[in-house]
């Protein structure tokens, strides 16, 4: 097998998306993803440089790696993350560029990010309503974000997704106006199902507004929705369109409906673990690798090995379903 084989799993699934998380700090506190206190992050000196998150790209794109999302985190919280993504953009092989990020920072980062490569974002905003907002995130901070958004757009990037996590029993009056501030700005929205990977540890089945449910109150008030056909089947989200033209809109069903058949994902974590799943209870230290000296073939046989292991599924339908020892935060949304 050469250096340069392809990371194919034993479903036969080709990974060419590597998210890479370049932190595990965060300024808002949202109960989907962190807790609200004693929250223990890693000591900077835990977490990969950029030089060694750039040679762990080098080392994947001639393994098929194209596609790179810079996650957290919030990564816009690692100073000159700007300088990573210049590092990033100018690997020969990287096809595409993201981030995703909260908008908390942005309205001050946007300039340079795109001035450094960056061509698209997706920006976390489950809410329009302040309170709602701060329920979710336990923090304020409704109006930077806005704001992010407004500068993000004026900057000119390829594209800019809003990402909305739909959580039963709060979030259901926040559906439309959502849907409307997204359709008035020009801009693609996608709801995303709550997950068990909250930082409390206290998801149930029972809090999960389904793709299904949203779609139906998007339709009672804009008109029947038409599905798009994927031009990447490895996309997480089933896109429709408007039936008036107004744009588009996703959902992203991880729990009524998994998409893991065509998962073409691997994860590297801030401190430098390969994850072949967000749900995996593995993880493969490629950090070790590159501080004990280890070459960069043994880089490769490690993502390698962590691809092979891949299960079929993450199983959160399933009775067997173990949620991960860490939550979301710590793995990189």
């Amino acid at each position: 097998m050469t250096h340069a084989a392809a990371l194919i799993d034993g479903y036969g699934r080709v990974h060419t998306h590597l998210r890479i998380s370049v932190t595990d700090r965060c300024n808002l506190r949202c109960f989907y993803c962190m807790p609200e206190t004693d929250v223990i992050f890693k000591p900077r000196a835990e977490l990969l440089t950029f030089e060694e998150i750039a040679r762990v790209v080098r080392v994947l794109v001639p393994m098929g790696v194209n596609k790179l999302r810079i996650t957290g985190g919030e990564p816009l919280v690692r100073l000159q993350i700007d300088r990573l993504i210049a590092r990033l953009a100018a690997i020969p092989g990287v096809r595409d560029l993201a981030m995703t990020t909260n908008g908390m920072l942005l309205a001050d980062r946007a300039e340079a990010l795109r001035r450094a490569g960056l061509r698209r974002l997706n920006i976390s905003l489950d809410a329009l309503d302040a309170s709602t907002f701060e329920q979710i995130g336990r923090r304020n901070g409704l109006a930077r974000v806005l704001e992010g958004i407004a500068t993000a757009r004026r900057t000119g990037f390829d594209k800019i997704r809003l990402n909305a996590v739909a959580i039963r029993g709060l979030t259901e009056d926040q559906i439309l106006p959502l849907a409307e501030f997204a359709r008035q700005h020009h801009l693609e929205l996608r709801f995303i199902e709550f997950m068990p990977l909250d930082g409390d540890a206290s998801w149930s089945d029972e809090q999960v507004l389904t793709g299904r449910d949203i779609r139906r109150r998007i339709e009672s008030e804009f008109g029947p929705l038409f599905p798009v056909p994927r031009s990447d089947p490895s996309q997480p989200a089933v896109d429709y369109q408007y039936g008036d033209g107004a744009g588009r809109i996703g959902f992203i069903e991880p729990v009524s409906h998994p998409f893991c058949d065509h998962c073409n994902r691997l994860r590297l974590t801030a401190e430098g673990q390969f994850r072949n799943c967000i749900f995996s209870q593995e993880e493969w230290d490629a950090r070790a690798v590159i501080r004990g000296g280890g070459c960069d073939r043994q880089v490769a046989d490690l993502a390698r090995l962590c691809v092979q292991a891949k299960k079929a599924g993450h199983g959160i339908d399933s009775p067997e379903f173990l949620r991960p020892h860490r939550a979301m935060y710590q793995i990189g949304g």
